[in-house]
């Protein structure tokens, strides 16, 4: 079982890094083998390996999987909405201002304490912290997630994400007005040098395409939809930015923006939509993947929460 213990491989053809290697032959996320090198669990011919690591033709690399370690987070019963399961997954709509796992400053109160009130069996899958958990949304992004209920399935849909299988459609709303649509950014995005708070696009960033279509077009601003191509942190809200493009009522990417709109009645429709939205307007209404037990396509959709919708609703109608 690969999910413990020890496994040995025998490199056939050399010359590729022991992490690709180790995600291709294994069950195991590129993600899950990068953290077993760091610490330690690999071994090249006796020795800890390094990810960047090149293997040469009958290197013998050795795995040594700890068992799943049984947290101690609390469940809690926070409200969530579970819009599918069954003993492999969840699919669950998660709510704006609502961190997904614990970490610093938010031991308590996340998405993962609320499943595992409402979610049986998570305990360790896919991480410590993070049980169950394959992707992430921003704590004030509201919208679809899915989440594995066992190894196995945490593993495939890891890797299908990584194969970038999981389809990810976000609904947004941006200030000002897209030059052209469908418009794909395909830019690097990493820690911003200057705020290693925030991200950025860098040069020395990792690979990162987002794909927009314009779904509405207002006054002052535009409703999008987006797609992923890839999954970089903050990735649609910094491509946005990137462009001059925020998404409103983002106040790490796009605070104060609606200022500098120019034009007596842009500006004032600008703060009074300023004035509404209480947290930035992105959502992720749509999501798709293959089944990690069946292969059947699984298809979902969240539609805009009230929040967001009342909004939407009072810009497509323009009543200044």
């Amino acid at each position: 079982m690969e999910n413990q213990g020890t496994k040995v491989y025998t490199v056939s053809e050399g010359g590729e890094r022991v992490d690709g290697y180790l995600a291709r032959e294994s069950s195991f996320s590129r993600s899950r083998v990068q953290a077993l090198i760091r610490e330690g669990r690999v071994l090249v011919d006796g020795k800890a390996a390094r990810k960047s690591d090149r293997l040469r033709t009958g290197q013998e690399v050795e795995v040594r999987v700890p068992p799943i370690t049984h947290i101690d987070l609390l469940p809690e019963a926070i409200p969530i909405e579970i819009i599918y399961q069954d003993s492999f997954l969840a699919v669950v709509n998660k709510p704006a201002g609502l961190v997904v796992h614990p970490g610093p400053g938010h031991r308590d109160g996340t998405l993962v304490n609320a499943m595992l009130h409402h979610i049986e069996d998570l305990s360790g899958i896919g991480g410590k912290l993070r049980p169950g958990i394959v992707h992430r949304l921003d704590r004030y992004t509201s919208g679809l997630m899915v989440v594995a209920k066992t190894d196995k399935a945490h593993n495939i849909l890891s890797k299908a994400l990584e194969r970038r299988e999981v389809k990810r459609l976000y609904m947004a709303a941006v200030w000002g007005h897209l030059k052209e649509s469908p418009l794909e950014i395909e830019r690097p995005i990493g820690r911003d040098p200057r705020d290693r708070q925030r991200m950025a696009v860098v040069s020395t960033g990792r690979y990162a395409v987002t794909r927009f279509r314009v779904v509405e077009r207002w006054v002052g601003a535009e409703l999008l939809e987006v797609a992923l191509g890839t999954g970089r942190t903050h990735q649609i809200r910094v491509h946005l930015a990137d462009i001059g493009h925020p998404v409103i009522g983002d106040e790490v990417y796009g605070a104060g923006w609606q200022r500098g709109m120019s034009g007596d009645k842009v500006s004032k429709w600008a703060r009074e939509m300023q004035a509404r939205i209480k947290r930035q307007f992105l959502h992720a209404w749509r999501l798709s993947f293959c089944h990690p037990d069946t292969g059947k396509l699984m298809r979902f959709e969240s539609t805009l929460p009230d929040d967001l919708r009342e909004c939407a609703q009072w810009a497509t109608e323009d009543t200044l």
